[in-house]
């Protein structure tokens, strides 16, 4: 069930972000020959107006079909028709159309992470701390997390303890911190020398008050005593606009790190390693649907945007490539041939398949070990 959960989530995105493209096109007086929701053999067809709504074979995502998206196609439409094809709008029609797909996919982010932060689930609060450490989505608790195995702590203290008083005053991290450390040994401070006098601890477990009594150990290492345990986290209460910030912070480190780590695997060995395609992507996707439904989110908000991304890389047939060259015609203010717009993609889209190619490579790998 989590693998189909996955496979769903993915084409997902895609879909919707097709969808974002068929609707403003709709919108704009576009003429959209067909929305195919999965790609051929088509298995369903059904016609709605100049519309074929088809439903494929093979779950792989979806397409939009505009009339005239190729401007060579135009002298052969009639009249009617040509003056609703793509490339007979307006540039900035022409741009508002693709946009609307990797705007989708850039908005369903936002979504996914503004969702997560302001509903305060712990297991998406923390996928989104480790995506982007500058933004504090936990905060620590006075519950015991972890205990260390063969630590003073060990024996005294269980995961899911929370300790509310320490040394006879109201705990916090803080002051548990402090108070362990205040603890000395009987001769001089050497590592794992332990504390003359035992630090006094109350804590809250399965509903009762449970005292504990606990010598600290010096570590060397930190520079100060421990009995042994990691404290807890809870989520951060982030209000709406608060939500908001973070999951736009969030967006801009991802974008930043997928524009660095292409060009770092352009010319690095060892970073084109950890490129991934889309089996390795789905691997990974699978395995947060299998930890919980805040991961998933979050590493679906994370692909959505990956996905938006990438197809504003400006290359045909990418989305930003269409813009690139709606743009160039609008500065230049006439048409630029095919044949000039693919001469130039062609670099880019020689190094994006470069990239996939490996990834399956790598994939490939990982799989057999």
């Amino acid at each position: 069930m989590s693998w189909i959960l996955t496979i769903l989530g993915i084409v997902l995105l895609i879909v919707l972000h097709e969808l974002g493209h068929f609707a403003v096109a709709k919108a704009v007086g576009m003429r959209v020959e067909r929305f195919s929701l999965f790609f051929p053999p088509t298995l369903l067809r059904v016609r709605r107006g100049e519309t074929e709504y088809a439903l494929g074979a093979i779950p792989a995502g979806g397409y939009v079909k505009i009339t005239g998206m190729n401007p060579e196609e135009i002298a052969g439409l009639e009249p009617e028709v040509a003056a609703r094809a793509y490339y007979t709008q307006a540039p900035w029609r022409r741009i508002v159309v693709i946009l609307a797909g990797p705007g989708v996919n850039i908005a369903i982010a936002f979504l996914l992470f503004w969702v997560i932060l302001f509903s305060g689930n712990l297991n998406g609060a923390t996928a989104l701390g480790n995506l982007d450490p500058s933004v504090q989505t936990l905060v620590a608790t006075t519950s015991v997390q972890e205990v260390e195995p063969g630590k003073p702590a060990d024996g005294a203290l269980r995961r899911g303890d929370r300790i509310v008083a320490i040394e006879g005053q109201r705990a916090t991290v803080v002051s548990t911190v402090r108070l362990i450390s205040a603890h000395r040994c009987a001769g001089a401070l050497i590592d794992g020398c332990r504390a003359a006098t035992p630090v006094g601890l109350t804590v809250r477990r399965a509903d009762h008050d449970v005292t504990l009594s606990i010598y600290p150990r010096y570590s060397k290492a930190v520079g100060r005593m421990l009995v042994g345990f990691d404290f807890g986290a809870a989520t951060k209460h982030f209000g709406a606009l608060a939500a908001a910030g973070a999951s736009v912070s969030e967006m801009w480190h991802v974008t930043t790190q997928t524009l660095t780590g292409f060009f770092k695997a352009l010319t690095s060995a060892k970073s084109r390693k950890q490129v991934s395609s889309i089996v390795g992507i789905t691997q990974d996707a699978h395995e947060t649907v299998v930890a919980g439904a805040g991961y998933a989110l979050a590493f679906l908000g994370f692909l959505s945007l990956i996905l938006a991304v990438i197809n504003l890389f400006p290359f045909l047939p990418l989305d930003g490539g269409h813009v690139l060259w709606s743009v160039a015609e609008k500065l230049r203010g006439r048409r630029i041939s095919l044949a000039a717009m693919y001469r130039y993609s062609s670099v880019g889209i020689f190094l994006l398949l470069f990239l996939v190619i490996n990834g399956v490579s790598n994939d490939i790998g990982r799989l057999g070990g």
